[in-house]
């Protein structure tokens, strides 16, 4: 008998890819957390958004990633243009989005869980594409900032809530839908914005909703292409305001911004990240020079709670996609899933996941009640303590779902490799982890109505678990060391992140869930590594709890 040798082998033991399903319907813990607070309302949108999540675009992220973007600063008649050109992959993740509302369904209807169902859908965009993510984040944080100053609020509000995409080159007075950005870091400065020396000089007339002309250098500017930037400048008098500069002039020129080069980056390559100058750049001043702080801190204030959803996100397909791989490999007789070692470590990245998914929750329903004073409060010191926690944890959680995989995880045509080399990004961007803490001890400090707050918070959860009642007290204790407070800062982060995530599983989440997690996070034999439970935790059930399900498509 005549034997083929081109074929060697069977490929068999090897399972399929999670691709082709509904991202939201095959996702149990997704719809448990949305009905938790308040958007069921949002599952018909969200089940038609996840259906192109896990199609057409989950492989449309991947040709974002494949083909980056790429910078032309001139026309090939020698015109400055200062154009970045993307993939057509990386315009259809942003059409869908925007069209869909990621970037203003919240201030359109105002019902109760819109910020839920618009946190839902982030995290579901995630799926697709991270990147481009950053520009829909940046748009949708933008609104506050921007509505601070009625002239330029009547000029961009609109075109920023048309749920329309236009990726074209052109200005944005002639499109009926813009994208917005931010650039604030400064090479000498960092997260130190009032070491910023780009000046701003009035072009007639000075004050709020007056144009300015800018001059200066901005080391990071992510998404170039957006239609306008929120940009912090000194004015003549040294006082550092928020300017809303465009890419084009009122009289259709191109603005004096300039697109050094982009970024290389070790993640996020869908989105570019470019280094720019002013060289006499128009811009309208929000709010009253000297405000420029207090009126982009709107912004960041989302753009931070989107970094919590964004790495949220990376950990829920992590562990989605560790789960699904190894129920679908056999080991020793049984599905790896299944064998008790690999169970554990599932389990664990399980449990931070979801922990991570309703913190993030939790913020967009304070959100949805921000008019309330103790969910705004909530909001202004929880905000750094999950962007801290969450952005951290999921660099070392995208890496042990990989090593889940195994080494078919860490090539590129598995999108486990891109989640790790995405989770650093949140992490750093908008403030890092010192940043977060130094900012939550300056609100817990100036407003200590919030502290009370926060801590209301974590005491709705004392009389669920004696082990938590415990780890509580030991905050108590933390925080009252003053005179070591600052250097003691990351140690009182990570105590109220853990007791934030429980409090929330124990008070909103599943029984089973809650006294997992607290056996697993705030016992005295608390472990470093995932794959460490306690073996009286039920782990098939979490596991199963969280295993994606297409069939249910």
């Amino acid at each position: 008998m005549a034997v083929n040798n081109s074929e060697t082998h069977q490929v068999f033991n090897q399972p399929q890819p999670l691709e082709n399903y509904n991202a939201y319907s095959a996702d149990g813990i997704l719809q448990y957390w949305l009905n938790r607070f308040s958007g069921q309302w949002g599952e018909a949108l969200l089940s038609k958004f996840g259906e192109r999540i896990g199609g057409d675009l989950l492989a449309a992220g991947f040709s974002a990633n494949k083909h980056l973007p790429e910078l032309h600063t001139h026309s090939r008649f020698g015109e400055r243009i200062d154009q970045v050109d993307y993939h057509p992959s990386y315009h259809a993740l942003m059409e869908h989005a925007i069209t869909q509302g990621h970037c203003a369904l919240p201030w359109q209807d105002k019902r109760k869980g819109s910020h839920v169902v618009r946190a839902a859908m982030a995290v579901l965009h995630n799926h697709g594409d991270p990147g481009s993510g950053c520009p829909l984040t940046m748009t949708f944080a933008s609104v506050p900032a921007i509505s601070s100053q009625a002239n330029v609020a009547k000029l961009w509000l609109p075109k920023i809530l048309a749920n329309h995409y236009d990726g074209s080159n052109k200005p944005w007075f002639e499109k009926q839908g813009v994208t917005i950005g931010m650039a604030m870091t400064e090479k000498q400065g960092g997260s130190d914005v009032r070491a910023n020396t780009t000046t701003a000089t009035a072009i007639q007339d000075t004050g709020a909703g007056e144009l300015y002309s800018l001059v200066g250098h901005k080391w990071f500017c992510s998404a170039p292409m957006s239609d306008a930037f929120l940009v912090l400048a000194n004015t003549a008098e040294r006082e550092l305001s928020c300017f809303l500069v465009p890419r084009w002039r009122l009289d259709g020129s191109k603005n004096a911004m300039y697109i050094q080069r982009l970024k290389n980056k070790l993640g996020n390559k869908s989105n570019a990240s470019s280094e720019i100058e002013f060289r006499g750049a128009e811009g309208w001043l929000l709010a009253e020079p000297g405000r420029g702080i207090n009126t982009i801190i709107q912004m960041v204030a989302l753009t931070r709670y989107d970094c919590m959803l964004g790495s949220s996100s990376l950990m829920m397909q992590a562990a989605k996609e560790a789960i699904w791989h190894t129920s679908g490999r056999s080991v020793f007789g049984k599905n790896l899933h299944q064998q008790p070692l690999m169970l554990n470590v599932l389990a664990d990245l399980a449990l931070e996941a979801e922990a991570a998914l309703a913190i993030s929750m939790r913020i967009a329903s304070a959100l949805d009640n921000i008019h309330d004073e103790h969910q705004a409060a909530l909001i202004r010191s929880a905000t750094a303590i999950g962007k801290y926690w969450i952005c951290k944890r999921a660099i070392q959680h995208t890496y042990e779902a990989m090593e889940c995989i195994g080494g078919v995880g860490y090539v590129e045509d598995n999108v486990l490799s891109r989640l790790y080399k995405e989770a650093p990004v949140n992490s750093i961007w908008e403030g890092s982890g010192n940043v977060q803490c130094l900012d939550l001890l300056r609100v817990l400090n100036k407003e200590p109505e919030t502290l009370k707050v926060l801590l209301a918070e974590l005491e709705q959860a004392r009389e669920l678990n004696s082990t938590y009642a415990n780890k509580l007290d030991s905050l108590y204790e933390l925080l009252a060391d003053k005179q070591n407070l600052e250097v003691n800062a990351r140690r009182a982060m990570e105590t109220l992140a853990l007791l934030w995530q429980a409090a929330t599983l124990l008070v909103y989440g599943k029984k089973k869930i809650a006294e997992a997690f607290v056996k697993a996070r705030l016992a005295t034999a608390n472990f470093h590594q995932y794959g460490c439970l306690d073996s009286e935790i039920d782990m098939a059930y979490i596991v199963e709890r969280f295993k994606p399900k297409p069939d249910q498509v």
